[in-house]
């Protein structure tokens, strides 16, 4: 019997997913510029080897390794180092034709890469104040470009250095480091679309601006601009430098406006204040939650049951009291494993049949890790219920579950017999039986008596 070079490659992705640094492989294919140089990067690529990732390198237009094959992707995460790389049109003067030549390989293209993350794979893509195919990518992920050939430009603070190599404050965020100290930063900024997946990393200062030339010009436009909101913002904290997306599978891709900053030059080149710069670290925590090395978060399983029983019924009965428990779990980098995690106190519960019946806090339990449970009564409506879990937070991976079960009303020998609320009515009832029954009672004697009455004046 053949086995199936199909079967072979999942097992095979399988078994490279048992000891991972992150939490879905760690197989990284890196395609880069023949432009660039990978010793100019060394840190970058030598950090991701240390931590235990297997890199792989080609060219845009090589063939080999595929980045798919069979459909089956064939590496964990994807870095596209290839901010100069664009389609390139060729003229025959003979005929006067336009030919374009695409410098990408068939095998990377934006609806392949988008299709690659439909697949689980990560993608690290660098971008550049030139058009290119990444920059119509971009968009697709509510990225909004500035026109081309408008990098960043900030006179401030004073430095030796060109208005374009500009130093970044890095923000407080849960998928980076604290007290991470400033990076600098050259390349092309963006602005954001209405997309609710996107995750800000690291934003453009509020005295900075994107502009084809260095002069101040224009100085009282972008004032103008930066008080403004909406889309054609090219001023102010209100553009972004690295923005990560993260889709509804959970893959993630993070947006880099240069590849500059994940050099070693920047890496080693000081502040203005003198002091080293955090290159080296917010790279590498941007990468971590690129490739789900950390924030990746899952439900491993989830129960429900009436209170007083073990088993998950086939059905509820109306104002049943359901326990619902659900197990929460993190991945841990250090040890390649997924660990309990009760850090989350803000999830829900929703008992829903077309619209929510019942919205409740699915709390931790204290005392049990990874541990969540509620109890509640079942809606006094009978129908087919969903417990749904939907989590989501910026930066986390996405809890998203769902049970299906029915809700019935109780049987005929489910009901109570006697309810305390009817007395009156039973009250009612009663007195209304006696009193017909006495006046039966006296009707019937009083007759009897009127005729012994009569049969004696008869006599």
């Amino acid at each position: 019997m053949r086995f199936p070079l199909s079967a072979f490659l999942s097992f095979l992705a399988l078994a490279n997913n048992v000891f991972a640094k992150s939490s879905t492989g760690d197989s990284v294919l890196v395609v880069i510029d023949s432009s660039l140089q990978k010793e100019d990067y060394s840190k970058f690529f030598g950090g991701l080897e240390e931590r235990g990732y297997q890199l792989t390198f080609r060219g845009p237009k090589d063939t080999h390794p595929p980045v798919e094959q069979y459909g089956i992707p064939g590496f964990s995460h994807v870095i596209l180092f290839t901010p100069e790389t664009k389609f390139v049109v060729a003229s025959r003067c003979e005929r006067a034709l336009s030919i374009v030549i695409p410098a990408y390989t068939f095998d990377i293209t934006p609806q392949s890469l988008v299709g690659l993350l439909s697949e689980g794979t990560n993608l690290l893509v660098t971008l550049s104040t030139k058009q290119t195919p990444l920059s119509s990518l971009s968009a697709e992920f509510s990225l909004i470009p500035p026109p081309p050939g408008t990098p960043l430009v900030s006179h401030h603070p004073a430095r030796s250095e060109p208005a374009t190599v500009v130093p970044i404050p890095v923000p407080e965020s849960p998928l980076l480091t604290p007290g991470t100290p400033p990076v600098w930063f050259s390349g092309v900024p963006h602005a954001f679309g209405n997309s609710p997946y996107l995750v800000p990393i690291l934003r453009a200062t509020s005295e900075s601006f994107a502009a084809d030339s260095f002069d101040d010009s224009g100085a009282d436009t972008l004032v103008d601009a930066s008080e403004k909101v909406g889309e054609g913002l090219w001023a102010g904290s209100q553009l972004g430098l690295v923005t990560g997306f993260q889709t509804l599978k959970n893959s993630r891709v993070v947006f880099a406006g240069g590849v500059e900053m994940f050099g070693d030059e920047y890496a080693n080149k000081t502040l203005p204040d003198g002091a080293p710069s955090g290159n080296e670290k917010f790279v590498r925590d941007v990468t971590a939650w690129a490739f789900r090395e950390t924030l990746a978060l899952r439900i491993d399983n989830t129960t429900h049951h009436r209170v007083g029983e073990e088993g998950s019924p086939e059905k509820y009965t109306t104002n049943d009291q359901i326990i619902y428990t659900a197990h929460i779990s993190a991945y841990d980098p250090e040890t390649s494993s997924w660990k309990p995690y009760s850090g989350i106190t803000d999830m829900q519960l929703e008992f829903t049949m077309l619209d929510p019946h019942i919205r409740i806090a699915l709390p931790p339990v204290t005392g049990e890790p990874g541990k969540y449970q509620v109890q509640f009564r079942a809606p006094d409506r009978h129908g087919v219920f969903k417990f749904v879990v939907d989590w989501r937070r910026k930066g986390y991976s996405f809890l998203q579950t769902s049970t299906t079960v029915p809700v019935v009303p109780p049987r005929y020998d489910q009901y109570p017999r006697f309810l305390s609320a009817a007395w009156p009515y039973y009250a009612g009832a009663i007195s209304t039986s006696i009193g017909f029954f006495l006046f039966s009672a006296l009707w019937l004697a009083g007759d009897v008596e009127g005729k012994k009455k009569k049969g004696l004046k008869t006599e």
